[in-house]
């Protein structure tokens, strides 16, 4: 009778073992997963923002030369000398 109590209860326990397991490689799974997505989105981020820099320098090295400077503001902000009249082609 006491055999058969010890071998209840290692099977009890070995079962609450897997559980507990279970639950925590499934837990750390899922975190990983939500981890690798966030990273992801990170790089794609990173990427827009390396791409954004490198369109701000180059626009900001232009900028420094006077006639880029004067193309840039009338294309822009649409401004104009005196007398003179422009029109907007939008494509």
């Amino acid at each position: 009778m006491s055999f058969e109590v010890g071998r209840k209860f290692w099977i009890a326990a070995t079962a609450v073992i897997v559980v507990v397991t279970l639950f925590v490689v499934g837990r750390n799974s899922l975190h990983a997963v939500k981890i690798k997505r966030q990273i992801n989105a990170m790089t794609r981020e990173k990427e827009y923002y390396r791409t954004k820099i490198e369109q701000d320098s180059t626009l900001l090295e232009r900028l420094q030369y006077d006639d880029y400077l004067e193309e840039y503001a009338r294309e822009n902000y649409h401004m104009q000398r005196r007398g003179e009249h422009v029109y907007i082609i939008k494509e």
